[in-house]
């Protein structure tokens, strides 16, 4: 098991996460990624990260919620 940082990225738009996670893993982060806001928040408590890439616009959510949601229960790092 890998001791490298694991990284949530929430981000709708595919090619933008694909491009975000390859440069991410090339660096040696450890990525997972989630489509919609509700996946990110289900994401982040099955697989608690060390660090929450989020996008605003979400399809089903607003991402400013999805970061009040999540500081309801975890001080994970919020980049947005």
């Amino acid at each position: 098991m890998s001791d490298a940082p694991l990284i949530l990225l929430i981000e709708d738009e595919a090619p933008i996460r694909k491009f975000v996670r390859a440069a991410l893993v090339e660096q040696g982060y450890r990525v997972i990624e989630a489509e919609t806001g509700k996946q990110g928040l289900t994401q982040a408590m099955t697989q608690p990260p060390d660090v929450v890439l989020l996008d605003l616009g979400l399809p089903d959510a607003d991402g400013l919620d999805v970061a009040k949601r999540l500081r309801e229960w975890s001080a994970v790092p919020i980049l947005i």
